[in-house]
């Protein structure tokens, strides 16, 4: 795919992961619609990077009924969609069991709709308007959705419980959406990352920083976001590219703690 000219969607699209995609699709000549819930950070990247370039939709990504509204708002203003990343995720820290008594299941609930189901949503409600695209390579490719799981789907720590099944089922389902759409030509990938440093890491201290970036193999350091925009580039352009799920973190295994 060549990303100049084609349209991209890009959940949590107002910060950290999904602010560097923008960048990076919008450097290489494709139009963004960012869908998050920060209209004041989006209000910022539509104006830095223009309104001919940018939207910014304000998308819970788990009602069904925000995320067609906003698909119905990008075809209007872009004419079409060819790309879908969906970085919109949350998290929290419990047991299952601990002295304040079992997981409460509401919260345990909430990372679910919004990290597994919220990116079903999306996905299939943005696979449901590529399916209207003319095929653009001559071998039937009409768009390409990229989920983002977290290295915690495979080696979820103490306390990350809902987080690692959440992204555990992004891994999930990779491979069998890739399946269920490829007569429509549409590719379905995820990216996997592993410790990157985002606006949640200036927060911490500079010892728990150095120790976070001590435990990744090589490089020694926490990447960063345009490192995930490279891959996401990548998984764009390159038409071959189908039903993977992408470590990139360093070659980094969570402990337990």
């Amino acid at each position: 795919m060549d990303i100049k000219d084609k349209v991209a969607i890009v959940t949590g699209g107002a910060s950290g992961l999904g602010e560097g995609t923008v960048r990076a699709y919008v450097a290489k000549g494709g139009k963004v619609a960012i869908f998050d819930m920060n209209a004041e950070r989006g209000a910022v990247i539509v104006e830095e990077l223009g309104a001919d370039n940018v939207s910014f939709h304000n998308v819970n990504v788990a009602d069904e009924d925000s995320v067609a509204t906003a698909i119905a708002e990008v075809v209007a203003k872009f004419g079409a969609i060819h790309i879908c990343n969906n970085y919109a995720g949350i998290g929290n820290a419990a047991k299952t069991l601990s002295k304040n008594g079992p997981f409460p299941l509401d919260a345990y609930k909430n990372v679910i709709n919004v990290n597994l189901v919220g990116t079903f949503n999306v996905a299939r409600l943005v696979a449901e308007q590529m399916a209207k695209n003319a095929p653009y390579d001559g071998a039937n490719a009409r768009g390409v959705i990229i989920n983002t799981a977290s290295v915690a789907a495979y080696e979820g720590q103490v306390g990350q419980v809902a987080y690692s099944a959440s992204k555990g089922g992004v891994v999930g389902m990779t491979l069998p959406m890739a399946r269920d759409l490829a007569s429509y030509g549409i590719r379905v990938n995820t990216i996997v990352p592993g410790l990157i440093h985002t606006p949640l890491f200036e927060s911490i201290p500079e010892a728990a920083y150095k120790s976070l970036e001590n435990s990744v193999v090589n490089p020694q350091r926490l990447g960063r976001p345009d490192e995930i925009a490279h891959l996401s580039v990548m998984i764009a352009e390159n038409e071959y590219m189908n039903g993977e799920s992408i470590r990139l973190d360093g070659a980094i295994r969570m402990q337990p703690r």
